[in-house]
C-alpha cells in the first residue's frame, strides 16, 4: 500500500518536482535541489522532537521560579498540546501515532525503573508525575519514535537482507530486558551488541530522497541516529530535564557509554516501527507520492 504524504510533506515534494520535473538527472541543480529535499524531510521528521528540545531549553532559561504552575506540569501540558496539534493539523497520521504511544508505554515503563534504581533523577515539583517520573519523560521517548517512523515513510526505506522480525522482536525483548536485569546480574550490553551486529550486519537500507536512491549499511544508520540522540540528550541534560549521578554537582557532558545504550534502543525502535511499517524489499513496487 503507498504511503501517502501529509499536507505539509505534500508543498514540500510539489515544490521540488516544480523544481526537478524535467531537468536532467544529474548537475548542481539536481545536487541543490535533492540536498535541500533531504534537509526539509529530515526537519520534518525531526518536528516532534524539536518541538520538545526547544521547550525544554525555553523553560530552562525563562521559565519562572516561582510560578505558580510547576515547570514539570507545565511540560506535561506543553507536551500534550504538541502531540494533539500534531494530529488534529494532520502533521502526524494516526497510524503513526500508535508507534508514539508504544514509545511512551515501552519509555515510561524503563523510567519508572530507572529512577527508582538511581540511574539518574528528575527535578521535583508538580502533580503529573508517576512516582518520580514526570509524565513528560515518556514524550522524549515518544519524539524518538515519531522521527524513526516519519523517517520510515518520507524516505520510503527500503531493505536488502532484512533479518527474519520473529528474529528482531526476541533481539529487542533481550536488549529491553537487560536495561533491567543489568542491576541484578552482569550487563549483556556487549553480548547484545554482538548479536546486533550479526543479524543486522548484512542488512542494507536503501533511501530515496526525491529521485535519487542511495544505500546504506543498517547498522550505520543506527549508529548516526544514536550519535543524534546522545547530543539532543547533553541538551536535554543541560537544560535539566533530567540529571545522571555524575551531574549532580554541576553540569557534564553524558558519557559516551550512553551511546552503547542509544544504539541498542535503536533496535527496540525499529521492531515497534516495523510493527506499522512492515519492511520492504528494494524490487517492491516503488511508493509513489504523487
Amino acid at each position: 500500500m503507498a504511503a501517502r504524504f501529509t499536507p505539509v510533506e505534500q508543498r514540500i515534494d510539489d515544490w521540488a518536482h516544480r523544481r526537478l520535473d524535467g531537468a536532467p538527472a544529474r548537475g548542481i541543480r539536481s545536487f541543490v535541489v535533492e540536498f535541500l529535499v533531504f534537509v526539509l524531510k529530515q526537519a520534518w521528521a525531526s518536528v516532534f522532537a524539536a518541538a520538545m528540545l526547544g521547550t525544554l531549553l525555553a523553560t530552562r532559561l525563562w521559565y519562572p521560579d516561582d510560578a505558580a504552575l510547576a515547570r514539570n506540569d507545565f511540560l506535561v501540558i506543553v507536551a500534550v498540546l504538541i502531540q494533539v496539534l500534531m494530529v488534529v493539523f494532520r502533521l502526524e497520521t494516526l497510524r503513526e501515532l500508535r508507534v508514539v504511544i508504544l514509545f511512551h508505554i515501552v519509555g515510561t515503563g524503563m523510567e519508572l525503573f530507572k529512577t527508582a534504581v538511581g540511574s539518574w533523577a528528575y527535578e521535583d515539583g508538580g502533580v503529573l508525575h508517576l512516582g518520580a517520573v514526570p509524565l513528560y519523560s515518556g514524550f522524549m521517548y515518544a519524539a524518538v519514535g515519531s522521527y524513526m517512523v516519519r523517517v520510515y515513510r518520507l524516505f520510503d526505506l527500503r531493505f536488502d537482507g532484512y533479518p527474519r522480525r520473529w528474529l528482531t522482536g526476541i533481539l529487542a525483548a533481550l536488549i529491553y530486558a537487560n536495561f533491567f536485569t543489568h542491576h541484578f546480574i552482569p550487563d549483556a550490553r556487549w553480548v547484545l551488541l554482538f548479536a546486533v551486529l550479526a543479524v543486522f550486519g548484512l542488512c542494507t537500507m536503501h533511501v530515496r530522497v526525491f529521485r535519487v536512491r542511495f544505500r546504506m549499511p543498517l547498522v550505520l544508520a543506527f549508529a548516526l541516529v544514536a550519535a543524534f540522540i546522545w547530543l539532543a540528550e547533553n541538551i536535554a541534560t543541560w537544560s535539566n530535564a533530567w540529571i545522571y549521578p555524575n551531574q549532580e554537582d554541576g553540569w557534564e557532558l553524558v558519557s559516551p557509554a550512553k551511546f552503547i545504550s542509544w544504539f541498542l534502543l535503536m533496535i527496540i525502535s525499529v521492531v515497534l516501527v516495523a510493527w506499522v511499517y512492515p519492511p520492504r524489499k528494494p524490487d517492491e513496487p516503488l511508493t509513489t507520492p504523487r
